[in-house]
């Protein structure tokens, strides 16, 4: 357990489209590391999307991190259940949905997946703006994220 990475993520926008912003954070070793960017016409989805990537991309990436057990922290659903429940039928299905139409954001779902396959992730769903501490910090980073790409 005290070798487990754990990671928040959280992504938004201002108007969906609209300028959007994702922050996640990485705790690992008795450390936070924040990682934040942003768009200025996006979607709500693909900035949760992006959270989450840009979170495993940093761990993958991390030496110190290898092979250690990650669990993420999002408050979306699309996230959370889109890389542990539809993504298998929507790879079965040639990336289409059980409504026969294209997946939306199959090229962040690709990384994702890729990610996720790559490493040893448990994913969590929590209540956004609900008083978890690094659940509302990353919702500050994406806030200060959108105001940059407004």
């Amino acid at each position: 357990m005290e070798n487990d990475i754990v990671i928040y993520t959280d992504g938004g926008c201002s108007g969906n489209p609209g300028p959007g912003g994702w922050g996640a954070v990485i705790l690992a070793d008795g450390k936070d590391l924040r990682i934040s960017g942003g768009e200025h016409n996006t979607t709500n989805n693909r900035m949760e999307l992006m959270a989450a990537i840009s979170a495993l991309s940093t761990v993958a990436n991390t030496p110190d991190f290898n092979n250690r057990p990650v669990s993420v922290y999002a408050d979306s659903q699309y996230v959370k259940n889109g890389i542990t429940s539809w993504i298998t039928n929507w790879k079965k299905n040639g990336w289409r949905t059980a409504a026969k139409k294209p997946v939306l954001n199959q090229d962040l779902w690709q990384k994702l997946d890729a990610l996720n396959s790559s490493l040893n992730v448990s994913w969590n769903w929590v209540k956004g703006h609900a008083g978890i501490e690094y659940n509302e910090v990353c919702d500050q980073l994406c806030q200060t994220e959108i105001a940059k790409n407004r």
